[in-house]
């Protein structure tokens, strides 16, 4: 398993490599000019070279990639050329939003997918199945922008003042704040590393109030990530599902299963015990696939409930012709990718002892 892991970890870093230089090459063939971006249409050419000079975009594109990754390894990821400001604190910033909706998203996705697709496959051809069905398609055809106004609508507008009132935008409500952790934990004068990720871990609002025990501020911030959450998992509840349907039925189909009916063991027994963790690794497949494809960012679910993200980060960058931003966030998502993809590779010897990782 040791062995395993580190050979992967040691192919991802080709895999990693080619990214970073693709995304470095394809941001210099956006159209536009960086300067005017950031300066405005009515910067001057002295001002324009200036600006060049000092982010390094006077060099060839090899020198400037060369320059780029050599800070990259020693954890430099530049300066945001729109907004000036480190990419690192923009990154502590913005990606535990990200995770924070992702992880929220994919876990309605998967409580309610597994169940609909078990049930679905368990009452195959039934009323219950069509149903699913319907709804698993109709989830995956609804666009999220859609799904979003609509939910806004019903919730902020619809069910006002009553008990289903959700906030419609936002990570907490005007007024209510997260104490930071270091503040919390009365740790003020810490500083260092340690200081940095306590920094970064105050930013994720609902894992710093449930630390620390703000319970309002807690409570507040679940509140307002129910909508996004749904609006965000509704795409992959419905994958999930249809996956986990077809897995089973064909895992249902299989000698081994009739073997088991044979021995008259329960049919709850069969599914369960048998059926369901063989039918599981499709679907723990597609379940990572979401997660990484989640933590890319949702430009348009952020964009709709107002949450600074990943997703818009990387569409104001490109809009902006801010190439650092661009290659930090890029160069995470990947990092994110290869490491969920390598969990799930790991998590097959667990779900079924036929597979062994060498």
């Amino acid at each position: 398993m040791t062995q395993f892991i580190i050979r992967r970890l040691l192919l991802s870093i080709p895999v990693l490599f080619g990214i970073v230089f693709v995304v470095f090459a394809l941001a210099r063939l956006l159209p536009g000019d960086p300067c005017l971006s950031s300066l405005g249409e009515r910067a001057t050419e002295a001002q324009c070279a200036a600006f060049r000079v000092r982010y390094g975009l006077d060099q060839p594109v090899l020198v400037q990639f060369g320059i780029y990754l050599r800070d990259a390894l020693s954890g430099d990821l530049g300066n945001s050329v729109k907004f000036g400001r480190p990419v690192t604190e923009m990154l502590g910033q913005r990606l535990p939003v990200t995770i924070e909706l992702a992880f929220f998203a994919l876990l309605f996705a998967v409580s309610v997918g597994i169940p609909l697709g078990l049930l679905s496959a368990i009452r195959r051809n039934s009323k219950v199945d069509v149903g699913t069905m319907v709804i698993a398609n109709l989830g995956i055809s609804t666009p999220v922008f859609v799904l979003g106004l609509v939910f806004v609508y019903l919730f902020a507008i619809v069910f006002k003042d009553t008990p289903l009132a959700l906030p419609p935008s936002g990570r907490l409500s005007s007024g209510m704040e997260v104490t930071p952790v270091a503040v919390a934990w009365g740790l003020e004068g810490l500083t260092g590393p340690l200081r940095g990720v306590l920094d970064v871990l105050s930013n994720f609002y609902i894992l710093a109030s449930l630390i620390t025990g703000q319970w309002a501020a807690l409570f507040d911030g679940l509140r307002h990530m129910i909508l996004p959450a749904i609006v965000l998992g509704t795409i992959p509840l419905a994958i999930i599902a249809r996956i986990t349907r077809s897995s089973l039925l064909d895992t249902l189909q299989l000698d081994y299963m009739r073997t088991a009916r044979a021995k008259c063991l329960g049919e709850r027994l069969v599914v369960f015990r048998h059926g369901m963790r063989n039918a599981l690794l499709p679907v723990v497949t597609v379940i990572g696939l979401q997660m990484g494809a989640l933590l890319g960012g949702a430009v348009l679910t952020e964009t709709v409930f107002n949450l600074a993200g990943v997703g818009r980060s990387v569409y104001e960058a490109i809009t902006g012709r801010d190439y650092v931003v661009i290659q930090a966030f890029t160069l995470v998502i990947a990092v994110g990718y290869v490491v969920i993809n390598l969990i799930v590779d790991v998590s097959y010897a667990f779900l079924d002892p036929r597979i062994r990782l060498r």
